[in-house]
């Protein structure tokens, strides 16, 4: 079975965006875009499209998250306000891969402004790849779903 990605961006990830959603469509993914065309010159707020790709994974309509913007951060702040989303801005390889293990991070974000195309792609392919170990993390993740029913986030 293909995972289904949406991927967004605001106008500082937008090439980045366009090249990591033709490497993963060559890698078998189903790929949603979200956010400006290389053609569009007004910046984006990264708010309008870090919600539009957290509403999908929070409502399982895609399986997986990636959001690009200058950071990583501001991307990663909007996305953990849906429910049953876990993001986090990761900037190597290790992070990537511990972020699915232990976390099973369902939102990757990624800074456009520093890291290079290749660094990308890799933490990608990682996050990808890793498995969540289920286990005592399973535990903890369990926690945090009970503390956003208690907020009423879900």
């Amino acid at each position: 079975m293909s995972l289904k990605i949406a991927i967004g961006s605001d106008h500082h990830g937008v090439a980045i965006r366009m090249k990591t959603a033709e490497f993963l469509r060559q890698s078998g993914y189903t790929v949603l875009e979200f956010g400006p065309s290389l053609e569009e010159k007004l910046p984006v707020d990264y708010p309008d499209v870090a919600a539009e790709v957290a509403q999908r994974v929070s409502h399982h309509e895609v399986d997986r998250g990636i959001l690009i913007c200058g950071t990583g951060i501001g991307m990663c702040i909007m996305a953990n306000k849906f429910a049953g989303v876990r993001a986090a801005p990761i900037i190597d390889e290790l992070a990537a891969e511990l972020s699915r293990r232990h976390n099973d991070l369902n939102v990757l974000c990624i800074s456009g402004d520093m890291l290079d195309e290749n660094t990308i792609h890799r933490i990608t392919e990682i996050w990808l790849a890793s498995p969540f170990d289920g286990g005592r993390h399973e535990k903890r993740l369990n926690k945090i779903e009970n503390i956003e029913k208690q907020l009423g986030m879900c």
